[in-house]
């Protein structure tokens, strides 16, 4: 059997061969030191097993982790920088859209402005000829109507004086008369 087989433990195994057990044989003291040499054993090689290939694997990943982090924060850097440059290009070139734009409305506004002087300075030469024409209109109203008013006014005198005093004054002095009343 093993190296440290005790002569108890032989014959506990034979008892439990026979149907008459001793019990549970890791509890018996007399197996301890063979116990205690396989657990020793076990356990030292497990140690190599671990820090001759699991550890330096376990490693390697958290090393390779470890650079895959720090390879992404490096892009992550590069991509922050390119986004606030990308911003910084996008926020001079919405000024310089808005100068643009200012630039055009300021144009627009002053072409405008000349066109509302033009209709208002063309509006006004209209105003100012149909003034004019109004006055010249008035003017020949007023003399008509001056003419008109003296011709009444001689009719009207002649009329008068022919029915208080038909044959005292000739028409023509009537007429004279009352013209020269009507212009004074």
């Amino acid at each position: 059997m093993g190296l440290f087989i005790s002569p108890a433990y032989a014959a506990g195994a034979a008892d439990d061969a026979a149907g008459g057990g001793v019990g549970l044989p890791q509890l018996d003291f007399a197996t301890f030191p063979s116990q205690i040499f396989w657990l020793i054993v076990t356990l030292v090689v497990l140690y190599l097993i671990f820090v001759n290939v699991a550890l330096p694997k376990i490693g390697g990943i958290i090393e390779a982790r470890h650079d895959a982090i720090e390879d992404d924060l490096d892009r992550a850097a590069e991509f922050k920088r390119k986004a606030a440059a990308a911003e910084a290009a996008y926020e001079k070139a919405l000024a310089d859209a808005r100068a643009e734009a200012h630039k055009i409305a300021e144009a627009a506004r002053a072409e405008i402005a000349k066109e509302v002087e033009a209709a208002t300075a063309k509006a006004d030469a209209e105003i100012s000829a149909r003034a004019a024409e109004a006055e010249a209109r008035l003017a020949e109203i007023k003399a008509d109507s001056k003419a008109a008013v003296a011709q009444v006014a001689a009719d009207t005198a002649e009329a008068l004086v022919a029915a208080v005093a038909p044959g005292a004054a000739s028409p023509d002095a009537v007429r004279a008369a009352a013209q020269r009343r009507t212009e004074g």
